[in-house]
């Protein structure tokens, strides 16, 4: 406990110079004078990830410096959380989340970083819709049919996530508390095998990314039975929301976005929103998003740490209903 006190005492003594010399840049305008690095809590290949290494050849190009996409994978998230958390607050340490960045909070008992004191929002970079799918043999043609069943049947059904605190089954508990249904939760390593379960019938029910069902749901091997956001979705235009199915206000969405230092000064963090904005706003990136269910949705810093800050309530209180912990 005395190293560690030791430790955030040598790190605020380093504070006002470390913040000095980064308003020195920003005011110089000599921000960025050497490589950028964007953290990934994930493996290569995720909205985090993807989303990160379109940001960051961008923003290559636009600041005519380097931007870095490093890979820190592991416990949800939460250590390259802590490494953007405690890095140096002068820019140059920017971290991609997703949904899960507001999830950690309410599941990890205690954590080397406080997300909405240590962290600060850049931007919202995009967000995704869940599509509550079922296996076309359970007989479920809409969400109405699914209720209808589980309230029959309490306890007796179930549904896969793609592990315990992941967005999907975040998802799923707060269709389960918005419903009012008693269903049992079967967490699984990873979407794939989810998936998997639910197109077998083995689980009733399974809130998919709806970059991973769509193709599925069109070739009939998964019924479709709503889309999780209070809009429906262009790749599927003809399902309907669930909210406008039997659960009136529901939206859950998956969403990526920028962070740093929450030391870092202002006008930096201005800066980078400023072109992460431009970035965002680009017609090519709609082209190229739009086919794998992101949506761009680019915020003011404020409006992202607004965004955290209601999304980490609203999963602290589905974990407590459900007592959900980190496993």
């Amino acid at each position: 406990m005395k190293l560690l006190t030791g430790f955030f005492a040598l790190a605020l003594s380093t504070l006002p110079v470390a913040a000095h010399a980064a308003q020195q840049e920003a005011a110089g305008g000599e921000y960025p004078a050497k490589p950028v690095r964007i953290l990934v809590g994930f493996t290569p290949g995720g909205g985090p990830d993807i989303t990160a290494r379109y940001i960051a050849q961008k923003l290559t190009e636009e600041l005519k410096q380097q931007v870095i996409v490093d890979n820190r994978p592991g416990a949800g998230g939460t250590i390259a959380a802590k490494l953007a958390a405690t890095a140096n607050p002068d820019g140059y340490t920017l971290l991609s989340v997703s949904s899960a960045h507001a999830v950690a909070p309410a599941i990890y008992e205690k954590l080397p970083y406080d997300a909405r004191r240590d962290l600060a929002g850049i931007s919202l970079s995009a967000v995704s819709k869940y599509v509550l799918v079922t296996a076309p043999a359970s007989g479920f043609r809409n969400t109405g049919d699914l209720l209808a069943a589980a309230r029959a049947k309490p306890g007796q059904l179930n549904f896969s996530s793609a592990g315990t605190g992941s967005g999907s089954h975040f998802a799923g508990e707060q269709l389960i508390s918005m419903a009012k249904i008693n269903v049992l939760h079967i967490p699984f390593k990873g979407i794939p095998e989810a998936l998997g379960e639910a197109m077998s019938g083995r689980v009733q029910f399974f809130m998919a990314p709806i970059a991973n069902a769509v193709a599925l749901v069109r070739d009939g091997k998964l019924t479709g039975l709503g889309v999780s956001s209070l809009q429906r979705d262009p790749l599927l235009p003809e399902m309907p929301t669930i909210a406008e199915s039997g659960v009136p206000g529901y939206d859950s969405v998956l969403w990526f976005g920028l962070l740093t230092s929450a030391r870092t000064p202002r006008p930096l963090i201005n800066t980078l929103n400023r072109e992460t904005t431009r970035i965002l706003g680009d017609a090519e990136l709609r082209k190229r998003w739009a086919p794998i269910g992101l949506d761009p949705r680019p915020t003011t810093p404020a409006e992202f740490d607004k965004l955290i800050a209601a999304d980490i309530a609203l999963y602290t209180r589905l974990a407590k209903a459900g007592n959900i912990k980190a496993q």
